[in-house]
């Protein structure tokens, strides 16, 4: 058995807490130029998001929120500590998501994702998704603004 099989198999997803958001943010620091606020998160957590958090033995490895309405869901974020990418737990957190949907008759889930994250973007088509939309200047960016693919998974 690899480690990487292990640490993924490890690891456990659970609910988010507000408790949770320090360790969150620091999180949200290392891996995004343009990180999420404490804020966005308390708010996620408060309008009642699907907020998860992937931890292993305490140590928070990473995290994710996704809205939901009757027919669609759209994952607003998902983050792995730098420590612990490309070891499938981006991979599982997704899987976890789009379970969820499938259990609550979803339709289809969609994700925006900055147009030079190739690695999100390969993980997310390995998944199922397809690009179906561009945003024009949606991201922030280090020299004005960057686009985002809109991807979407059919259930």
């Amino acid at each position: 058995m690899n480690d990487n099989y292990e640490i993924t198999a490890a690891a456990n997803i659970r609910t988010m807490h507000l408790s949770d958001i320090d360790r969150i943010i620091l999180i949200e620091r290392e891996i995004f130029l343009f990180p999420w606020s404490p804020g966005n998160f308390s708010d996620s957590i408060k309008a009642g998001y699907v907020c998860q958090v992937l931890e292993q033995d305490d140590t928070l490895m990473g995290y994710g929120i996704m809205m939901r309405s009757p027919e669609e869901a759209h994952v607003l974020t998902l983050g792995i500590a730098a420590d612990w990418q490309k070891k499938g737990l981006g991979k599982k957190l997704l899987q976890h998501f789009i379970e969820y949907a499938k259990e609550q008759a979803v339709k289809s889930i969609f994700l925006d994702v900055r147009e030079s994250n190739h690695g999100a973007a390969q993980l997310y088509k390995l998944m199922g998704f397809h690009q179906i939309a561009t945003r024009k200047g949606y991201y922030p960016a280090m020299c004005g603004r960057e686009d985002a693919l809109v991807m979407q998974l059919k259930l």
